[in-house]
């Protein structure tokens, strides 16, 4: 899809400086988390998951809701100056947590974590005043229950803070695991997932101009209605230890996220558009969730509570696949769109001016495309099949590859492209129309 679909309003959107500066930052986060699971290797695991869950998909989503629930509700913002403060108390809190994981600091962790818990509630508040003036469709109750799940998995997370840096848990008799396993489950399953869920009920029908049927329809408003309860159910399950409730909520998240990987590939094969970029990386995450859904749902009935079973089986599978293909994919079409919005859609009809997919290289968006699909595959047989651990390290230079053309690629677009110079964009002064004459 190269153009603007018929669907939404551009005119509702914050100003383009909001999102950009958060996708920005979210690039640097993933460029950031890859770079540390290569030098540290496990002993930067929590730093490389919070670079690359909370920094990289996390401010992604904080950039996306921002722009396009104006944009496909029809409605303002229901405030600027907050989308605009969001970013960097979530910035620098999730970067202080990921350094006081690096350096072993645990008096850190509670300044970092209330930092990011500010940004994420500025974000909760802003766009949850947004979102009630808006028609309650599929896409608006996802991001509702999303928001929900921000604010709690923040939440658990500033009381973990404090239990690292000076033992609270004990006092407020709550266990560590148990909270450990409620945190990581909101964290991808709740804030990431059904985020990422709403946003395909939207992007995949638009982008792909595919027929939906009715029972696609009915099919996507009982996921819509039932999966929010599964990870309530799946989280409280974990944290109070209840194998029985977690059980209950294990299934119906397989199931729920089986179901839109399912929605999502019938949408693909019968996409009536060009090939692009995005629709390549929505077909490995349609895969992957589908794959993870069919071996977790096993796996979690068996032992939902186990704190390896944590993300299902494989969990790259499901983080790298799932969720990193589907930000990607998005990404691709995302940046560029604003980009095109703000710069040339006032000119079209009036001189010829290059579509949305003209704005990124092709050439790199393979490169970028194969060097990671490869290295998510060499992930996986590392995990699953135990492979010899040079595969890891291959692995990890490819996805450094991957991830540093990727960037470069959409940092390109603005730069060769916005309206305002990168170091203008990032510094938050807008663009006036004055300028383009």
């Amino acid at each position: 899809m190269s153009g603007i679909p018929a669907d939404v309003d551009a005119n509702a959107a914050p100003p383009m400086t909001v999102p950009l500066r958060h996708f920005v930052v979210a690039l640097a986060f993933l460029v950031a988390g890859v770079t540390v699971g290569i030098v540290e290797g496990r002993a930067g695991h929590l730093a490389q998951v919070h670079l690359l869950l909370a920094g990289w998909v996390c401010v992604t989503i904080m950039g996306s809701l921002t722009q396009f629930v104006p944009v496909w509700c029809g409605i303002e913002l229901h405030s600027r100056r907050l989308a605009a403060a969001q970013l960097p108390l979530a910035a620098v809190g999730f970067a202080g947590l990921a350094a006081g994981f690096l350096t072993a600091t645990p008096a850190l962790l509670p300044v970092a974590g209330a930092l990011a818990l500010l940004g994420v509630w500025t974000l909760c508040y802003n766009i949850g005043w947004t979102l009630l003036a808006a028609e309650p469709d599929v896409t608006a109750i996802h991001f509702g229950w999303a928001l929900v799940f921000f604010a709690l998995v923040t939440a658990a997370g500033i009381v973990l803070a404090l239990d690292h840096a000076v033992g609270v848990l004990p006092l407020l008799g709550i266990g560590r695991q148990g909270l450990l396993l409620a945190h990581g489950t909101l964290a991808v399953f709740g804030a990431v997932l059904t985020t990422v869920a709403g946003a395909l009920a939207q992007l995949a029908p638009m982008f792909t101009q595919a027929d939906t049927g009715s029972i696609d329809a009915g099919v996507q408003r009982a996921e819509t209605a039932v999966y929010p309860f599964g990870v309530l159910g799946l989280a409280g399950g974990r944290l109070v230890g209840s194998p029985v409730l977690a059980r209950f909520g294990a299934v119906l998240v397989a199931a729920g996220l089986g179901v839109v990987a399912v929605l999502l590939a019938r949408q693909l094969i019968g996409a009536r558009v060009e090939w692009s970029p995005m629709l390549t990386r929505y077909s490995v995450a349609a895969l992957s969730l589908f794959l993870w859904a069919g071996l977790t749902v096993v796996a979690w009935w068996n032992d939902p509570l186990a704190y390896a079973g944590l993300l299902g089986q494989p969990s790259t599978v499901l983080l790298v696949g799932g969720i990193g293909f589907v930000v990607l994919g998005t990404l691709y079409h995302v940046v560029p769109f604003i980009v095109w919005v703000h710069r040339y859609s006032d000119r079209l009809g009036f001189e010829d001016v290059p579509m949305v997919d003209d704005l990124y290289d092709h050439r790199i968006a393979a490169i970028d495309g194969v060097a990671l699909t490869i290295a998510y595959g060499l992930l996986v047989s590392n995990q699953w099949l135990e492979t010899p651990d040079g595969t890891a390290l291959v692995a990890g230079g490819l996805a450094f590859l991957g991830t540093g053309l990727f960037a470069g690629n959409l940092v390109a677009v603005l730069v060769e492209h916005s309206p305002q110079s990168l170091p203008t964009l990032l510094t938050g002064r807008e663009h006036t129309p004055a300028e383009d004459s």
